[in-house]
This record gives structure tokens, C-alpha cells and sequence, in this order.
């Protein structure tokens, strides 16, 4: 495809991210760095019109002959595409470090390292992030109150979700998914299966919802859109709340919707307790958290455990808790 034609498809996926839920024309979706959007083409290129054979950097690589074996013969892509579009993907070095940091070969603390709570929370609850997380509902209040309503969250989870991932869709990440995804499977070696089904799940996501494989960005890791989902989640959870028929998590609506639906899915119970703070540890409902001044001990709920669903880590799902919590006293 030639490059005005990149020009004429980003105009027309830069136009879908600006209008809002359909049925709700109050909502503001525009985003804030609309460079971020991926585009939807209204055909997938074919590649195979350059060349048959597996070229560039992943030329002689085995595994990935076997992968492109693999869809060809499982979900029918065709074979001179794949050759094509594998063609073009990049080893990313500044990837493979990140996924590969040095062993930790120290004992496992007793107890959470001093300070550590702290200067994480820092990173996230800040002026910044409250006063943006109130301007981001108010600028989508009737999609986050008919994604509260329709999938039983409290709304102000779902802003604090976007806020810890991607500041409110200004950090959606700078890498391009197709080259994350093909260094982590075939380039690295701790979590090499997982990032290949991710691989899977990705080019099979590009050909439902009819995305240029080579355009969407995303973290170094894969993940997508304001609410970094991963292939996989994204097929099985993003939806299209703004109906305009695609699902697209650069777009704020269908993200909102879609970090939703996420929570329902794993168990979010509404108007329940998340967490509340207690005089030391009683039982497995309590977590540690290593603050500047000594430890701080929490009693959790079944909500809490939802949001380490998102990441598997106390420190994450507090922050999310105690953003949310402060978005929502500064709303009222």
C-alpha cells in the first residue's frame, strides 16, 4: 500500500477515534495524543504481492518458519502473507533486556522492602493523576456511567485503571506490538511460550477487526491501548461500546467499556469494600506494604484480588484503590 494511502487510513481511524458513543453524543472520546491510534484499514494489505519468501531479520529463523507454519495450517493465513509480514518485523535489543533483567539471587525477605510502598505510590497518586482522572470522567461521564450500570464497577475503577496504566491515554507505549511480540517469542526464552500464543492471538485480532498488523503500538510487552490489554484479553474482553463496529482500545470510550467488562468478567462485586487499613497482620486478608515510616498493614477484599488480576502485584492494585478513592473525593 502506498504511502498515501497510510495517509487516507489514518485520517479515517483518527476520525473514528474522535466521535463518541453512539446514543451518548455528550461523551468526549477525542484522545489526547491521537498519534497513538491504530489504523483500520478497510482491507488487510497483501503483503505476498513483494515477495513469497521470508526475507530480513527472521530469514533463517526456524521458529518462526514453524509459527507461520503453524497459523497456515491452524487458522488458514496465508502462507506468502505471513512470509511477508514476518519480513518486516524487527528484533528489538532494549526488549530483550527488559524481559531478561539480571537474576535477583538474594533470600526472599521476610518483609517488604522499607520504603518500597512509598516511592510507588508516588509515581501514581499525584496531583496530576487526580486532577486528570476528574477530567477524564467528566469528559466521559455518560460512557463511564453506562459502563458502571451495564457491567456492575464502580466507576471511579474504571477511571483509576487508565490512570495507573497509560496517565489517561498519554502513555499507550511507543513500540510497535508486531515487533514486541515476535522478539518476545523467538528471541527470548523465560516466558517464550506465553508471548507466543500473545503472537497468535494478536495476528488473529488484526484479521477480525481489520487492523494494519504493522500499525498498532503499544508497551514494550505487548500490551494495547489506554487500558493495555494483551492480544488475548483484547479478543476475549475489549467491546465496542461506541458501536461504530470495531473494537478499538485507543479510542476512550471503548475503553472505558472495555476495562469494564474486564472487571465483571473477574469477579467485581459493586459498592463492596476493597481494602481498609488494620493494626498489624491477622490472617491471610491482610497485606504488608514496606512504607518510609515502617510497614503498613492492609485488610483486603475479593475486590482487591480483581485488580491483581490486571497485575498480579499489592503494591499495583493499592495504588489503582487509593487513585480511585482520591479521583472520586476530588470529583464530589
Amino acid at each position: 500500500m502506498k504511502n498515501t494511502g497510510y495517509k487516507r487510513l489514518f485520517k479515517l481511524a483518527l476520525a473514528l477515534a474522535l466521535t463518541g458513543c453512539a446514543g451518548n453524543p455528550a461523551v468526549k472520546t477525542d484522545a489526547p495524543y491521537p498519534n497513538n491510534t491504530a489504523t483500520i484499514p478497510d482491507h488487510v494489505p497483501e503483503y505476498q504481492t513483494q515477495s513469497l519468501g521470508l526475507t530480513g531479520t527472521y530469514a533463517n529463523s526456524l521458529a518462526v518458519q514453524n509459527f507461520i507454519r503453524h497459523m497456515v495450517l491452524e487458522h488458514h493465513f496465508s502462507e506468502s502473507y505471513l512470509n511477508s509480514l514476518f519480513s518486516k518485523a524487527k528484533r528489538l535489543d532494549y526488549v530483550i533486556r527488559l524481559e531478561n533483567p539480571p537474576p535477583d539471587l538474594g533470600p526472599k525477605p521476610a518483609h517488604p522492602k522499607s520504603g518500597g510502598w512509598t516511592r510507588y505510590r508516588q509515581q501514581f497518586i499525584t496531583e496530576a493523576h487526580i486532577n486528570n482522572g476528574v477530567a477524564f470522567w467528566s469528559n466521559n461521564a455518560d460512557a463511564i456511567q453506562k459502563a458502571s450500570v451495564t457491567y456492575g464497577v464502580d466507576p471511579e475503577y474504571i477511571v483509576a485503571i487508565i490512570g495507573v496504566e497509560t496517565f489517561f491515554g498519554r502513555n499507550v507505549g511507543k513500540t510497535r506490538i508486531l515487533d514486541a511480540l515476535t522478539t518476545l517469542a523467538f528471541d527470548t526464552q523465560r516466558r517464550a511460550k506465553f508471548f507466543t500464543s500473545e503472537l497468535e492471538n494478536y495476528l488473529l485480532m488484526t484479521r477480525e477487526e481489520g487492523y494494519e498488523p504493522l500499525q498498532p503500538v503499544g508497551s514494550w510487552a505487548g500490551a494495547m491501548g489506554l487500558g493495555q490489554f494483551m492480544p488475548s484479553s483484547f479478543r476475549r474482553l475489549a467491546v465496542d461500546f461506541n458501536n461504530d463496529g470495531h473494537r478499538n482500545l485507543w479510542d476512550q470510550c471503548d475503553a472505558v467499556g472495555s476495562v469494564a467488562h474486564y472487571f465483571s468478567r473477574n469477579g467485581w462485586q459493586r459498592n463492596m469494600p476493597v481494602a481498609e487499613p488494620t493494626k498489624g497482620y491477622s490472617g491471610e486478608s491482610t497485606i504488608e506494604l514496606g512504607a518510609a515510616n515502617g510497614s503498613e498493614y492492609w485488610r483486603v477484599h475479593p475486590n482487591f484480588k480483581v485488580i491483581k488480576k490486571y497485575n498480579n502485584s499489592d503494591k499495583y492494585a493499592m495504588a489503582v484503590h487509593q487513585l480511585a478513592q482520591a479521583i472520586k473525593q476530588r470529583r464530589l
